[in-house]
């Protein structure tokens, strides 16, 4: 059976949140599915993101997740492709490249002016994905302000 990625649901939380939750866990995160669950029931309830799945017959193998934000320069919207996430034994699938074909499509269809996302500078495999899908690194330095303890 053929890969299909389609947009995440409230029917489809329960079946997307462990790859979020070992999304979470492959950050240094400890394990809580009941966190992911909420998490991403919030975001779709608020409409403040998209999540796209990848499956094949009926397993989720892998996630992406978009965060609309704008450029003022561009006078534009911008989507933040701020997750990546593929299962370990979907890995090397094709999968990460049908989530970013698909990612690259939101964008198209919401008139985006661009996607924007950020990696580890060791992330070498993920880089290479990228760039062969046409994502361009940039030089710019990416800084954050903690603002409370997590």
């Amino acid at each position: 059976m053929s890969l299909i990625v389609r947009r995440m649901t409230a029917d489809d939380v329960a079946q997307v949140a462990p790859l979020f939750d070992g999304y979470r866990r492959f950050y240094g995160q400890a394990s809580d599915l009941a966190l992911a669950e909420r998490f991403l029931r919030e975001r779709l309830e608020r409409a403040e993101s998209i999540v796209l799945f990848a499956e094949r017959e009926g397993a989720a193998l892998g996630f992406t997740q978009l965060y609309p934000i704008f450029s003022s320069v561009g006078a534009d919207r911008v989507w933040l492709l701020n997750d990546l996430y593929v299962a370990a034994e979907a890995r090397r699938l094709g999968v990460g490249e049908a989530l970013l074909t698909a990612a690259r499509d939101v964008g198209r269809e919401t008139g985006a002016l661009r996607l924007v996302l950020e990696t580890t500078r060791d992330n070498l495999i993920a880089q290479a994905l990228y760039r062969k899908l046409g994502w361009i690194a940039d030089a710019t330095q990416w800084f954050h302000l903690p603002l409370r303890d997590r």
